[in-house]
C-alpha cells in the first residue's frame, strides 16, 4: 500500500482573484508526480465579505459561488461551477478531497432582533456581569440572494448562544443570549475561559433540535452536489461533544461510511487534553497534532539549543499515532495570523522528514511549503509587514523519497541532543532508507543493516551531502549528515 499524503491546497493570504480553482485543476500533474494522495480545499461557501472572505466566517452554507450575496456571486476562490469541476478532476486522477467545515459560528446577519442578554467576563465566560438586559443583535439569516432554493430554514436568535455586538448601543463583548435552551453555555466543550463555547459571531445553538436537524440536511446536501470524500472540522474545541458524535453518526449513515474526518482541537502543550476528546468522540475523528507542531517552531527558534532527542515526546503522534494527522505548518500558525507558530526556513526541511519519513501519522503539507507564499499584513503591533515564504528546500525530493523508500519496520536513533536517525527497513517492493538530521553541527550515526547487504553503497537521495557509503562484511555503516541540514541515505542504482 503506498503511502498517503495530505495537501492543505490553500493559506489565509491566498489572493482574493478567484482563481484558486481552476489553479487546482492546472496544478493536478504536479500533485500526482509528487504523491499527494488527498488535498484539503478551504471553506467553499459565502462568508461574510463575499469574494474577500477566507471562508471561516461562513455566512451562507449554501452559497457555493451561485448566489449574488454579500457583494459578489462568487467565493474568493472562484465559482460554484469551478469548485464542483476541480473536485471531479482531482478524483478523476486518483486523489481524494477533504473540505472544510465551519459550524461554530455564523455572521453577516441580514436583519437584527430584540434579545434578552448578559455581558459576560471575556476572561471567564461563566462569569456574568450585571443584570439580563436586552440589546439589538444581528442574529436573523434569511439569506434574500438564495430565496429559499437548497433551504428555507431561517436562522434567528433561538439558534444561537452568543453574538458579540450590541447594534443599539454600539458595543463589543461577549454577550449570552437568553433563549428556551438554556441559560448558561453549551457543555462538552475546552474549558478555557471557564467555557469556551463561544468563539466568534453569533455562536451556533447545537441544544436547538431545528439547527442539529438543518446541519443534517445541509451535509447531505453538501455531498450530493461536491462528492467529497472527507471532513475537515474546524474549530472542534468550542462545540460540543454530543453534536459530533451525532451527527457523525448521522454522515457515516446515510452520507459515506467511509468518510475521512480530521478536527482542529488547537491544543499546544497538554497531549492529555487531546486524548481526552478523542475517547469522548469515541475515536470518530483524527486530530492535528498541534503539539508537534508547536514543537518544530520552538526547536527552529532555539537551534543547537533545542534537544532533538525530545521532539517527539508527549506529542500526538507518538501517544496516538493511528489519530494523528501531523502538520509544520498551516492557514493559523502562518506569520501575522492568529495562533502563529512559524517554522523558520532552515529547518522546516528537518521538520517535514520528521513527519513524512516516518512509519507513523499521516502528514499533512502546507500550501506555501509547496507553492511559495508572498504577502502582506498588520502585526499586533499595527505596523505593515511584508512576507515571504519560500519553498521549503528539497520538498520535491523528500516527497518522491516517501513515496519510494520510506516503508516497513522502523528502527530509532532518537539518541543524541543535535543529531537524530531511523532506519526504514522496507518491504518487498521498496528498499527502505537511513534518515539523518543535526540541529548543529556535522553528524554521524553507525548503523548495522544486516550481513546481507555487505557491500552495498548508500547516496543521499536529498543530494544534501556528496560522500557515498560502503557497508562493511557485516553491513555496517557510517552515515553523516551536514549541520543544519538532514539526509535520506538510499541505495545507489
Amino acid at each position: 500500500m503506498k503511502n498517503g499524503t495530505l495537501l492543505q491546497y490553500f493559506h489565509w493570504y491566498y489572493p482574493a482573484d478567484e482563481s484558486l480553482w481552476k489553479k487546482l485543476r492546472k496544478d493536478i500533474p504536479w500533485l500526482t508526480s509528487n504523491g499527494i494522495s488527498a488535498v484539503w480545499l478551504p471553506p467553499a461557501y459565502k462568508g461574510i465579505h463575499g469574494n474577500q472572505s477566507i471562508g471561516y466566517d461562513t455566512y451562507d452554507l449554501f452559497d457555493l459561488g451561485e448566489f449574488d450575496q454579500k457583494g459578489s456571486v462568487h467565493t474568493k476562490y472562484g465559482s460554484r461551477r469551478d469548485y464542483l469541476s476541480a473536485i471531479t478532476a482531482v478524483q478523476k486522477a486518483g486523489l481524494m478531497v477533504y473540505v472544510d467545515i465551519v459550524v461554530n459560528h455564523k455572521g453577516g446577519a441580514d436583519e437584527k432582533e430584540r434579545v434578552k442578554v448578559w455581558r459576560v467576563n471575556p476572561e471567564n465566560r461563566n462569569e456574568i456581569q450585571g443584570d439580563e438586559f436586552e440589546i439589538e443583535a444581528f442574529t436573523k439569516f434569511t439569506f434574500p440572494g438564495r430565496d429559499g432554493k437548497y433551504s428555507k430554514y431561517i436562522w434567528d436568535f433561538h439558534s444561537f448562544t452568543g453574538v458579540d455586538y450590541a447594534a443599539d448601543i454600539d458595543e463589543c463583548g461577549i454577550f449570552k443570549i437568553n433563549n428556551e435552551y438554556g441559560q448558561s453555555w453549551e457543555d462538552e466543550v475546552s474549558e478555557e475561559f471557564g467555557n469556551y463555547d463561544y468563539l466568534m459571531h453569533a455562536d451556533i445553538e447545537f441544544r436547538n433540535p431545528a439547527v442539529k436537524e438543518e446541519l443534517k440536511h445541509w451535509i447531505s446536501w453538501y455531498h450530493k452536489t461536491a462528492h467529497f470524500n472527507g471532513l475537515r472540522l474546524d474549530a472542534v474545541k468550542h462545540i460540543p461533544v454530543y453534536f459530533f458524535n451525532e451527527w457523525l453518526d448521522y454522515v457515516r449513515t446515510h452520507v459515506q461510511r467511509d468518510l475521512f474526518v480530521v478536527g482542529e482541537y488547537w491544543e499546544t502543550t497538554d497531549v492529555g487534553i487531546l486524548h481526552r476528546y478523542i475517547e469522548a468522540t469515541g475515536g470518530r475523528m483524527q486530530l492535528f497534532d498541534a503539539i508537534l507542531q508547536n514543537r518544530f517552531h520552538i526547536a527552529s527558534k532555539c537551534g543547537k539549543e533545542f534537544d532533538m532527542s525530545t521532539i517527539f515526546n508527549d506529542t500526538l503522534v507518538a501517544t496516538k499515532p493511528e489519530n494523528a494527522v501531523t502538520i509544520v505548518a498551516n492557514h493559523d500558525t502562518q506569520p501575522l495570523q492568529s495562533l502563529e507558530a512559524p517554522v523558520e526556513p532552515w529547518f522546516k526541511p528537518l521538520a517535514y522528514a520528521l513527519i513524512l519519513l516516518r512509519k507513523d501519522g499521516y502528514p499533512c503539507l502546507f500550501y506555501p511549503d509547496a507553492f511559495g507564499a508572498h504577502y502582506w499584513d498588520k502585526g499586533n503591533d499595527g505596523n505593515d509587514y511584508e512576507i515571504f515564504m519560500p519553498v521549503v528546500n528539497k520538498i520535491e525530493q523528500m516527497l518522491k523519497a516517501r513515496q519510494q523508500f520510506a516503508y516497513g519496520d522502523q528502527q530509532d536513533f532518537l539518541d543524541h541532543p543535535n543529531c537524530i536517525g531511523w532506519v526504514r527497513n522496507g518491504d518487498e517492493e521498496h528498499a527502505g532508507c537511513i534518515v539523518l538530521m543535526s540541529n548543529s553541527e556535522e553528524g554521524h550515526k553507525d548503523i548495522n543493516l544486516g550481513e546481507d547487504k555487505k557491500g552495498w553503497v548508500y547516496v543521499d537521495f536529498l543530494g544534501n551531502h556528496e560522500a557515498e557509503i560502503t557497508l562493511d562484511d557485516h553491513g555496517n555503516g557510517k552515515f553523516l549528515t551536514k549541520g543544519g541540514s538532514v539526509s535520506v541515505w538510499v541505495p545507489k542504482v
